[in-house]
């Protein structure tokens, strides 16, 4: 869908539909939706005067203009309480107005701009939300469907503006706001694809065709060069299985080449069925999206690259399968990782923190710093948090404070959890260094507790997206399946660190 920002008035701009809303508890629209109601001789007063428009959040009432307006149709779109509204509420509103009118066929489309006005928020940025909502909320994962699909897509947005000297501005808004969304759709077009679609080595070509076309540094190491390197850990889980680890290195360069790279690490695991340690076969399906972290690192580094902040950038995606193959990881196996330490193997289904262990000794050696680390974990935090938010863990408060606020301005919601040192206590092995899991109390602590003995004393964060990363029911802008989480918050995080940087 390609959208444009355009100098007008809604009620003379001949599309399929036009979008306009209402708070909430108004019983006489104004502005821009007020110019509509007068345009069709006061329907939509007459509608809120029946209750059929209340004006409630995502609320979506299509209106036949018969001729009376240019847009065929009218969608008035409830904005919820006027208390309440959000950038977040603005994404989410498009999302809703966009499949109800996809649905009865419109291609081309026109809205005003929601928060503007009544709603005070700054236009920039309520273009930006309304650009990712519109992209966001239309996506689907159609790759393997031959059936034609029951409706056709919109083709076109346009945002109508009638301050022509604001269109600039506007317009760098829906840049930013596309590249994000297109950036999230191709990073949940990863985690959606089938495990024998999505094998490590397919992801490493993925990440390689996309970095030649958006211009990032890229190499690949390959077995050989990891067990030169040390990294048992990460070989460990990938033993079981006949496909080839790939670790994923994808380099941005913005900034000052003398400054360290912010490091973003994703783990990558195509497919867990736990290993030795087998998972059960309810729900397993969903183990393909095991790499949503590595998906996130990869989108993010196409946003980042289009964007162009000034900052240095390198994404490391540790990629493998965890299977229960004849030469597996087996419970009570040692392992050694890169930075020296000895790991005791109490579940082969606790693998993700091995390669993600790897990847964070690596990013130190590289130099870089801070160090976010973004991984579908632990169902301890799912538990904890379910699916509304991910968990945030780290070495730096400074840093996780800079990392929720980032999560905050994309609409994905993070919430830390503590790391008391008594966590320690219960990874504590006494025929190793560490073991590689603590038991079921306090999992996702213990499990973050755990990477911090391989980021060591560099400014780190960890995020457990294991319970936001993929949702079985459409909810706003996020479609059924995977979501993408991440992706926008280390995008956003790395626009604020170079923003910081500058100044």
């Amino acid at each position: 869908m390609e959208v444009k920002v355009i100098c007008g008035d809604i009620t003379k701009v001949k599309v399929d539909a036009a979008i306009v809303n209402l708070f909430e508890g108004v019983e006489h629209p104004g502005g821009a939706t007020g110019a509509v109601d007068q345009a069709l001789g006061g329907t939509i007063s007459q509608l809120i005067g029946e209750g059929e428009i209340k004006g409630k959040l995502n609320e979506v009432t299509l209106i036949h203009t018969m001729g009376k307006t240019e847009p065929e149709r009218v969608a008035v779109v409830g904005l919820g309480k006027q208390e309440k509204f959000t950038y977040d509420s603005i994404r989410g509103v498009m999302a809703a107005a966009c499949r109800s009118l996809r649905k009865v066929g419109a291609k081309r489309v026109a809205t005003i701009i929601h928060g503007a006005g009544a709603g005070g928020m700054d236009v920039e940025g309520a273009v930006q939300a309304l650009t990712e909502g519109s992209i966001l909320g239309l996506y689907g994962f159609r790759k393997h469907v031959t059936k034609e699909a029951e409706h056709g897509e919109i083709e076109e947005l346009l945002i109508v503006e009638r301050d022509e000297s604001r269109l600039p501005s506007l317009e760098s808004g829906v840049n930013r706001g596309r590249v994000l969304a297109e950036a999230t759709n191709f990073g949940r077009d990863m985690i959606n694809q089938p495990a024998n679609y999505m094998t490590p080595s397919d992801m490493a070509e993925v990440a390689r065709g996309g970095a030649a076309d958006w211009g990032l540094e890229f190499n690949v190491l390959e077995r050989e060069e990891m067990e030169r390197l040390g990294m048992g850990a990460f070989l460990g889980v990938a033993q079981g299985s006949k496909q080839a680890p790939k670790f994923i290195v994808m380099g941005y360069r913005g900034g000052d080449l003398a400054a360290s790279p912010l490091g973003v690490i994703g783990k990558g695991l195509t497919f867990d069925s736990g290993g030795i340690s087998i998972k059960p076969s309810e729900g397993m399906d969903e183990m393909k999206g095991d790499m949503a972290g590595g998906g996130a690192v990869i989108a993010a580094m196409r946003a980042i690259a289009e964007l162009k902040p000034r900052i240095n950038v390198t994404g490391l995606v540790p990629a493998t399968e965890n299977l229960p193959g004849g030469a597996a990881l087996k419970p009570g196996d040692i392992l050694k990782a890169m930075n020296g330490k000895t790991i005791e193997v109490v579940s082969t289904d606790a693998e993700g923190r091995l390669i993600v262990a790897d990847a964070l000794s690596y990013a130190r050696k590289l130099g870089l710093s801070p160090l976010v680390d973004v991984a579908t974990l632990t169902g301890a935090c799912r538990i904890a948090l379910g699916d509304i938010c991910s968990g945030a863990f780290g070495n730096d408060q400074e840093l996780v404070t800079k990392v929720i606020k980032a999560g905050e301005e994309a609409g994905e919601r993070i919430w830390q959890l503590p790391m008391y040192e008594e966590y320690k206590e219960q990874n504590k092995s006494e025929v190793a260094d560490v073991k590689n899991t603590g038991g079921r109390y306090a999992g996702a602590i213990t499990a973050a507790q755990f990477l911090a003995e391989f980021s060591e004393d560099t400014p780190w964060v960890h995020l457990d997206i294991a319970g936001p990363s993929f949702i079985k029911k459409e909810r706003g802008y996020l479609i059924k399946g995977a979501t993408g989480v991440g992706v926008r918050t280390l995008v956003n995080l790395a626009l604020a660190l170079a923003e910081e940087q500058s100044k």
